[in-house]
């Protein structure tokens, strides 16, 4: 579901949430507006007070988790975003932008919950059920979304986060044997000796020719 990006004031809480509270919370985020949706059908039907009261209860339970929702999610979603990959990333920004509307969303449709019960109008009912229909749509995406990036992604998985961190250390290890490699196959040229001089030996004398012939010498 694309829609337009969205950004809350950052709130710092006085306190701190603790890690993978998401996965809890949001199943009752997921639940209640189904539950709430199938007591305002057969409200349709059977007109009770009582039914449309407890479905009013239920849907200001349904806000704060979803607030609840929002804020868990925000942390486990910084621990997790550096351990995705980048379709994984893009996915959880996704997921966050979806999570902001539909916790923005249903303090809208809980608003309409009080119009409906203070407007006796079947025109306003109508609206109410129509806007909790697409509500209840909205949040069956999300939590398709939020699986994919569990079993997809492996957002907040420890099996694949201890399987990323080993590989960045393999990665470390083999680029230190790049090195060390590089390092043998080069080694440092060292300068070659100068070859010593040899002593330079006079040459052997050798013995002068005799200039006499001995023609000469019968003379």
């Amino acid at each position: 579901m694309n829609l337009p990006a969205i950004t809350l004031p950052q709130i710092n809480l006085p306190f701190e949430i603790p890690l993978l509270m998401h996965p809890p919370v949001v199943h009752f985020a997921i639940a209640l507006p189904i539950i709430i949706l199938m007591l305002e059908l057969v409200n349709l039907v059977l007109k009770r007070r009582s039914i449309s009261v407890m479905s009013f209860l239920l849907f200001s339970l349904a806000v704060v988790v979803a607030v609840i929702a929002y804020f868990t999610g925000l942390t486990d979603g910084r621990e997790a975003f550096d351990a995705l990959s980048d379709e994984g990333q893009e996915a959880l920004k996704a997921h966050k932008n979806l999570g902001t509307y539909l916790m923005l969303v249903s303090g809208i449709v809980w608003f309409f919950k009080v119009l409906s019960m203070l407007i006796d109008r079947g025109l306003m009912k109508i609206l109410y059920m129509l806007v909790l229909i697409l509500f209840v749509a909205g949040v069956f995406e999300q939590g398709e979304e939020g699986g994919k990036l569990v079993y997809i992604h492996g957002a907040n998985n420890q099996k694949v986060k201890a399987l990323d961190d080993e590989m960045f250390d393999m990665n470390e290890e083999m680029d230190d044997l790049k090195e060390e490699l590089k390092d043998f196959k080069e080694p440092k040229q060292e300068s070659a000796p100068k070859p010593q001089e040899q002593p330079q030996t006079p040459a052997p004398a050798t013995p002068e020719a005799n200039t006499t012939t001995p023609v000469a010498q019968a003379q």
